[in-house]
């Protein structure tokens, strides 16, 4: 049985490419990049080269790409450093309430901590409204953090038009953009940012290495203290191999990232117009304008039946897809991004996510469309709820299909 993964967003394989360039650096090329004898100036060469190859991706100076462990260090860096660097100047930030648990935990620890946060709803669709940012703005508001774009329905949001607001207001503008980096075009400089997180693993490298751009003139007071790694805005031995396979996965990034939509969009689509055309009562989570869509993410609930049920039979056909993100999947609450969306709680249950890759073929898609139908169905013709003997204006279930 061929296994197929549509499982991206929560992490993705390496790429061939990115583990070829690695492996010298847990062999041959072993040493701590901080000495400065033959064996460290060789690795520190290349963390430059991948420092460079990061900045190139995003339009930034490689002086401006700080090496981190992972997206949400990199969130927390950017969030506590900014507000421990402006202490005195304000005490407000503003987010909202559907970015990524390493935004929305760390502002709910500030929170704790006297700081006070304005956390903008999105509509039905998941969609800001802008007009709630400008007036949330305070003379106290030192940091706007708005991720790129959502990892749960792939929804982009008007990074350009936040970043216009955040420079009239002299306001720092953070963004979480792991999900958008080698997806969609992200140029620092068009967006008038301060803060940019990527996390390697959402892009053909390795778990466990990421970056931060930091705007040159940005004040960042450190979240780790013990060396002067990372020109002293980050302390520890920097993850060599890690960091080099994330500037190849970058620079592929770049070169591909033309191709790579065109081609992922395309299954996106095929996979929901398949979905639209073959199973009933279903509930698109997202904009319904696709091209404010990431390309390779589609959120779907499936009424009646619960999104972790669907998700086992599909695994039963080696088919891999999620429920919710993978950094809440241990939860039994419904998916707070949904919450905010106001998702009836039984569809949010049900809200089932596909995100597609490089890997991901025309087949794949086509083997989920002949299985995926009959699971449903299989599942609902279980459910209690399916053919519960109510009329519709009897059945809460019943009624809220009846408004999707």
């Amino acid at each position: 049985m061929k296994q197929i993964y549509l499982d991206y967003n929560a992490t993705s394989p390496v790429r061939p490419e990115v583990l070829e360039v690695m492996l010298p650096f847990f062999k041959e090329h072993f040493g701590n990049p901080s000495s400065v004898h033959w064996a460290g100036r060789a690795v520190a060469g290349a963390i430059e080269k991948a420092r460079e190859q990061v900045a190139d991706l995003i339009n930034a100076s490689p002086a401006e790409i700080v090496f981190v462990s992972c997206g949400s260090e990199g969130d927390n860096m950017a969030i506590k450093g900014t507000l421990a660097a402006l202490k005195g100047k304000g005490n407000h930030i503003i987010t909202t309430t559907v970015e990524h648990p390493a935004v929305l935990d760390t502002c709910k620890a500030l929170e704790k901590d006297g700081y006070d946060v304005t956390y903008l709803p999105v509509d039905k669709d998941g969609q800001l409204d802008l007009a709630d940012l400008e007036a949330a703005i305070t003379d106290k508001t030192v940091l706007i953090s708005v991720m790129w774009a959502n990892n749960e329905t792939g929804n982009i949001y008007p990074i350009e038009e936040i970043g216009k607001i955040a420079k009239k207001h002299n306001i720092r503008f953070h963004t979480d953009a792991v999900q958008s980096v080698g997806k969609v075009p992200v140029d620092v400089q068009k967006a008038n940012l301060d803060l940019l997180v990527i996390s390697g693993h959402k892009i053909g490298a390795p778990k466990g290495v990421g970056a931060i751009y930091i705007r040159r003139g940005t004040r960042m007071t450190p979240l780790l203290h013990g060396g002067h790694q990372e020109r002293n805005r980050r302390a520890g031995t920097q993850n060599v191999a890690g960091i080099v396979g994330l500037g190849k996965a970058c620079e592929l990034a770049g070169v591909e990232r033309e191709e790579y939509y065109k081609r992922v969009r395309a299954l996106r689509d095929r996979l929901e117009d398949g979905i639209s055309d073959q199973v009933p009562d279903i509930k698109l989570n997202g904009t319904p304008d696709r091209d404010q869509r990431l390309p390779n993410t589609l959120n779907v609930s499936f009424a009646y039946i619960e999104g972790e049920s669907l998700l086992l039979n599909l695994d039963m056909f080696g088919i891999a897809a999620s429920s919710g993100s993978a950094c809440t999947s241990g939860s039994l609450e419904p998916s707070h991004v949904m919450g905010a969306m106001c998702v009836e709680v039984t569809l949010a249950h049900s809200s089932t996510r596909f995100s597609l890759g490089h890997e991901t073929t025309v087949a794949d898609v086509d083997k989920v469309l002949e299985v995926l139908p009959a699971t449903v169905q299989r599942i609902r013709d279980m459910s209690p709820l399916y053919n519960c003997g109510k009329t519709t204006d009897e059945c809460e279930t019943c009624e809220t299909v009846r408004r999707i």
